[in-house]
């Protein structure tokens, strides 16, 4: 098994979620079996209890799991069926360990965070890794690893610490770790100071970065791909520009552009397999360009309670994307807020 982690600095929000989304659809282009794991750091159990203003949606999987909404990008992304294993929170984490020393599975032993906390969610990947989730029924080939939040965040601090044991654990050409990273344009330059920073920061936790994504507006110069290339200690190469594109499906190409294939494939000694040097993105190119060309719209209206923060709605949006690119046609999505439409007598209350 090979696993690739993706961790992200600066500021949350860059999307991460999308990136391992592309990272995984371009690995199964190049026909590689692909499953995910996502780390929240929160100590709720799961997302079920929290206000959408809070976390966004929750998204439900196969089995009834209320999880992060990030596990509906990587179903859609990859075609695959998700536990709710797969979403590993603190609260889970820390649920576990304390109901086994509930038990005595620890021997009268003293529970600490090193190595009883970090050893179980090393524990908890390994398992959770070998899960099928696509239609063949076999265990994956990649396993991608999303770290919620940023890092030097204190929530995310055992789980990058776990993360640089499971390093050794699974061995060098078993694991890559990616940073996503953002890079803002001021006075017409590119600033590379926070990923310099952010690059510093997990450095200093043991973990240092095989590729690094650079999320920006425009497309990274060289001379900034340059510059972070010396600065960070990772060749030019492998600093990917993920910059604005026209939608969201053009992500992958972007990375296909850049090699990220052939990168990974050196990074985790994965060769021998023409697929891996040629991935068939074609139907995927396809799709994404069609999108860019319609000249059509329709117009469909969404009413909500939640409509001031869209990502509570996520899914019946891309439901709704999807529905109108296979009519070939641009959805115009119009959104009313359910309390508007209440009327209410001269107290103020709801009739």
């Amino acid at each position: 098994m090979k696993y690739v982690v993706v961790t992200g600095g600066v500021v949350s929000g860059l999307g991460k979620g999308v990136t391992i989304s592309s990272l995984g659809r371009l690995l199964k282009g190049c026909g590689l079996r692909v499953t995910s794991i996502k780390i929240d750091p929160y100590l709720n159990v799961d997302a079920g209890t929290m206000s959408p203003f809070e976390h966004g949606e929750v998204f439900v999987l196969g089995d009834g799991a209320e999880s992060d909404l990030d596990l509906g990008n990587y179903e859609r992304f990859l075609s695959i069926r998700l536990t709710a294993d797969h979403n590993i929170t603190t609260g889970k984490i820390y649920r576990e360990v304390i109901s086994k020393e509930r038990r005595g599975d620890y021997l009268g032993k003293t529970v600490q965070v090193v190595p009883h906390i970090t050893n179980e969610i090393q524990d908890w990947i390994e398992r959770v890794a070998q899960i099928p989730v696509d239609d063949k029924g076999e265990p994956a080939d990649v396993c991608l690893i999303e770290v919620g939040g940023t890092v030097g965040d204190i929530e995310s601090s055992v789980f990058l610490e776990a993360l640089r044991q499971f390093q050794f654990r699974v061995g060098h050409d078993n694991f890559c770790l990616m940073f996503v990273s953002l890079v803002p344009i001021l006075s017409e330059e590119q600033k590379t100071k926070p990923t310099q920073h952010g690059v510093r920061d997990l450095r200093s936790l043991g973990l240092s970065p095989s590729v690094i994504f650079c999320r920006s507006p425009q497309e990274l110069l060289e001379s900034t791909k340059n510059k972070i290339s010396a600065f960070c200690h990772v060749p030019a190469n492998q600093v990917i520009s993920v910059h604005d594109v026209n939608n969201v499906y053009h992500v992958p190409l972007l990375l296909l552009q850049q090699n990220l294939h052939n990168i990974i494939c050196n990074e985790l000694k994965l060769h021998g397999n023409m697929e891996l040097e040629n991935p068939d993105m074609v139907e995927w190119s396809h799709m994404a360009h069609q999108v860019d060309s319609f000249t059509e719209s329709v117009s469909i209206a969404l009413i909500g309670k939640y409509t001031g923060f869209q990502d509570s709605y996520l899914s019946v949006i891309k439901s709704l994307k999807h529905a109108t690119i296979a009519c070939g046609k641009a959805l115009n999505l119009v959104w009313v807020e359910a309390t508007d439409l209440e009327e209410h007598d001269e107290n103020g209350e709801v009739k």
